[in-house]
């Protein structure tokens, strides 16, 4: 698939996607989140970690703040990206502290010290959509695919069951696939076999 064929076949999934995000009922998206906010926490990797990399969540997306809260509450490092000259900068982050909104709605944090991105040891990936091979369809910008590509840390996917599609996505060699992805159902680690558990 050449790269127009593939950017218009993304945009098509993109479209859908969002679509069916979009009509989930409000009071559904904060119960899911706290249902995934528990099961993301709970996995070994994130047990294991000193310093995890969320995202600031808005629009229809999976509400990350339950999940910040109780990592801060265990004492982890919560970083949250900021982009700069059109890279993402992981910045550490505690509820309260200043941040500034961004062009497309969510906000960052403009604490001056960014963290090293060797230090993270859990990213938590924002999507619109997944598969279960783990491939991910983003926003379009390509922020994650540039940062992820140069990182050791463990990437799990954030999303509503709806957003994991059966069958492949659209996908070319620069889309670097996740480790695992946690929807309200279960956690898919796609990785090591193609399956939901209904654990952490």
């Amino acid at each position: 698939m050449n790269s127009g064929a593939l950017k218009r076949a993304k945009r098509e999934v993109r479209r859908a996607v969002l679509e069916d995000r979009d009509a989930l009922p409000p009071g559904a998206r904060a119960e899911w989140g706290e249902r995934i906010a528990e099961r993301f926490a709970e996995l070994p990797e994130v047990r294991d970690a000193n310093t995890v990399m969320l995202f600031s969540s808005f629009g229809s997306e999976v509400p990350t703040e339950p999940l910040i809260e109780r990592l801060r509450d265990r004492g982890v490092t919560v970083a949250l990206p900021r982009i700069e000259d059109g890279d993402l900068v992981p910045v550490a982050f505690v509820p309260g502290d200043p941040v500034r909104p961004t062009p497309f709605g969510a906000v960052e944090p403009i604490d001056p010290h960014a963290l090293d991105p060797a230090s993270i040891d859990v990213i938590g990936v924002p999507g619109v959509a997944f598969d279960r091979l783990g491939r991910r369809i983003g926003y379009g910008g390509g922020y994650y695919d540039r940062f992820l590509r140069d990182g050791t840390a463990f990437r799990i996917g954030i999303a509503f069951s709806i957003q994991v599609i059966d069958g492949r996505l659209p996908s070319g060699s620069f889309d670097l696939p996740v480790h695992a992805i946690v929807t309200e159902e279960g956690t898919i680690r796609p990785i090591e076999e193609t399956s939901v558990s209904e654990g952490p």
